[in-house]
């Protein structure tokens, strides 16, 4: 089970890092949520089970195996913020793309080259 851990949080952090280096904004924002799922469960797999530890301190349990709640309220309150986060990105995308008519992360298209001289911004509408 490590194992699988381990090789889904490499997974993750991989396409993220990927997603991240392309040239399209959305792209960019997926790579940024794929990298925060993999710190978060980066962060989940440190909370490790224990064996006879009681989830609460002062309290007993029947139970053998106890989580950790601390790293369980760190990756729910992680997960909130960048949800949110995440939908930030996406509004401030939208008005991106709608000022420079272009979803790249530089703001100008493959084919296009240096901006027109009336026109500072590569990708908007000319005059």
């Amino acid at each position: 089970m490590e194992l699988v851990l381990s090789a889904g949080i490499g997974v993750f952090t991989a396409a993220g890092v990927w997603l991240m280096l392309r040239p399209r904004t959305f792209q960019v924002v997926l790579g940024l949520s794929l990298l925060s799922y993999a710190v978060n469960l980066f962060i989940f797999a440190m909370g490790r089970l224990t064996v006879g530890a009681p989830p609460v301190l002062g309290a007993g349990t029947d139970s053998v195996f106890v989580d950790d709640p601390v790293t369980q309220a760190l990756v729910l309150t992680a997960l909130v913020i960048s949800f949110a986060l995440t939908a930030l990105f996406l509004v401030v995308l939208l008005a991106a793309r709608g000022v420079t008519g272009s979803d790249h992360v530089d703001g100008r298209e493959p084919h296009q080259g240096e901006p027109h001289p009336g026109n500072p911004h590569p990708g908007a509408p000319h005059p």
